[in-house]
């Protein structure tokens, strides 16, 4: 159905880890590029100030910890990849909003340890952006239907995606930084 994926070539400085695709619009580009780099960097800088064990620790009593907010994103991805394929095979989906409490999947997600997490999120994303990197610039125009924000081309769900993994990021920072009780 959407067959036409643009042709791929190594960048000039020979690196194997980043693809740029022919013919893709460079704002497609930038996401795609962002989806690589924004949970990785940020995880990096994070873990190597922050031990793991710290991350389940609940700073503001009634909030999601730390590993919370990262489990939410791992299972949001699952989400994403599951829209991003609606959108890929129907024409204009409707999706309902996503809320994690009302997930049957999400009380599984809360319960893996910040290993467990981590290491799926890392696998999740990867399948994300190869996903991404596959699409044409045509699939970029599919559209879905977000409940509150309307028809959105698929290029605006993943900017979507990435603002919403910016805000629990930043959550998660938060937390991070957090004072703990002695």
């Amino acid at each position: 159905m959407h067959s036409d994926h643009g042709s791929r070539s190594a960048p000039p400085d020979g690196s194997a880890n980043h693809v740029i695709l022919a013919g893709m619009n460079s704002a497609d580009l930038s996401r795609i590029q962002r989806c690589e780099t924004q949970l990785k960097d940020f995880l990096a800088e994070l873990l190597n100030k922050v031990p793991l064990d710290t991350l389940s620790q609940v700073t503001v009593a009634g909030k999601w910890s730390a590993r919370e907010h990262l489990a939410h994103l791992a299972r949001y991805h699952e989400v994403f990849l599951e829209r991003l394929e609606r959108m890929l095979a129907d024409s204009a989906p409707v999706f309902a909003r996503y809320r994690a409490e009302d997930d049957p999947a999400w009380e599984a997600w809360r319960q893996l340890s910040s290993e467990q997490i981590l290491s799926r999120l890392d696998t999740l994303r990867r399948k994300v952006v190869s996903r991404l990197q596959g699409l044409s610039e045509d699939d970029f125009q599919r559209t879905g239907i977000h409940p509150r924000l309307g028809k959105m081309k698929l290029s605006m769900w993943l900017e979507f995606f990435l603002v919403h993994e910016g805000h629990h990021l930043y959550a998660v920072l938060m937390q991070a930084a957090a004072p703990r009780p002695a």
